[in-house]
């Protein structure tokens, strides 16, 4: 009995405060660090009106800047999302000689500060650069337009992919694919119905992650853009011309359609996975 009571209260207890104090501590903290700054961009963003906040946040310039941050920012998570997979299955099932220095190169888009990943891609992709003097002759150009802005989101969006999903498949293990080749399963049925359903949460995560960033990236995409109004302008780039121009509010007011665009992403991806896993679960 005292050895059942012993683990009773033990189970009971709690290495951290309680719930009381840790709740308030998470709510000042993100107040303090998230919701006044934000919530400091829509006060100032309210003294344009209504009509000067259409103007500035919904005018023709504005959104084609919004076309291609959001735009560049989903096909670079898509593109993520493939070859990160595949970057995620070798470092997690195979064993092979650099596999350590694979490993760290892929957080290299992390550690790097994005104004140098920005003049490495021009250098690389530029018309006269390494990779861009081979393709400018089968008419493709990448600098100086959205696919370079793409590439640029492709670049640093990559480890958010590759770590959410490599955990996932390193603790799932190969002993599950040996099982369904056991029942008869081909290699695409076992991918598609035993493997893809255990890291689509994870895949979904790591999609949402790189799309965050890539809307908002600044650094890497305005050397490699070209800055074209209307063409290659990104919106971070719209909001620090605005600034440099004074026009905080109007730099406010394009910044709150940013906010309220990427926030309700974010939220359907979040719901898609809370529905998956409900169905998961039944």
């Amino acid at each position: 009995m005292g050895k059942a009571a012993a683990a009773s209260r033990w189970r009971g207890a709690s290495v951290i405060p309680g719930f009381g104090l840790t709740f308030g501590i998470t709510l000042v903290w993100l107040g303090l660090i998230v919701l006044i700054p934000l919530t400091t961009i829509f006060l100032r963003a309210a003294g344009l009106g209504w009509d000067g906040f259409v103007a500035v946040g919904l005018s023709p310039r504005a959104m084609a800047a919004y076309r291609l941050s959001f735009g560049a920012a989903a096909a670079a998570a898509a593109i993520n999302a493939v070859f990160g997979l595949l970057i995620a299955w070798i470092l997690a099932r195979y064993e092979f000689p650099g596999k350590k220095l694979v490993d760290a190169v892929v957080d290299l888009p992390f550690a790097l500060p994005t104004a140098v990943a920005g003049i490495a891609l021009v250098s690389l992709y530029a018309n006269n650069g390494w990779i861009g003097s081979l393709l400018v002759p089968l008419g493709i150009k990448v600098a100086y337009t959205s696919l370079g802005v793409v590439i640029a989101l492709v670049f640093i969006g990559l480890p958010f992919i590759v770590r959410t999903v490599q955990p996932v498949l390193a603790d799932l293990g190969g002993d599950v694919e040996e099982a369904a080749a056991t029942l008869g399963a081909t290699r695409w049925q076992t991918f598609s119905r035993v493997i893809f359903p255990a890291i689509a949460p994870a895949l979904l995560t790591g999609f949402a992650l790189a799309f965050a960033r890539g809307v908002g990236e600044y650094g890497s995409v305005i050397f490699i853009s070209g800055n074209m109004p209307y063409r290659t302008e990104i919106a971070p780039l719209l909001i620090a011309t605005q600034l440099e121009q004074f026009d905080y509010p109007g730099a406010t007011a394009i910044a709150c359609v940013m906010l309220v665009a990427s926030f309700s992403m974010l939220l359907l991806v979040n719901v898609l996975q809370a529905w998956r896993a409900k169905r998961g679960t039944r």
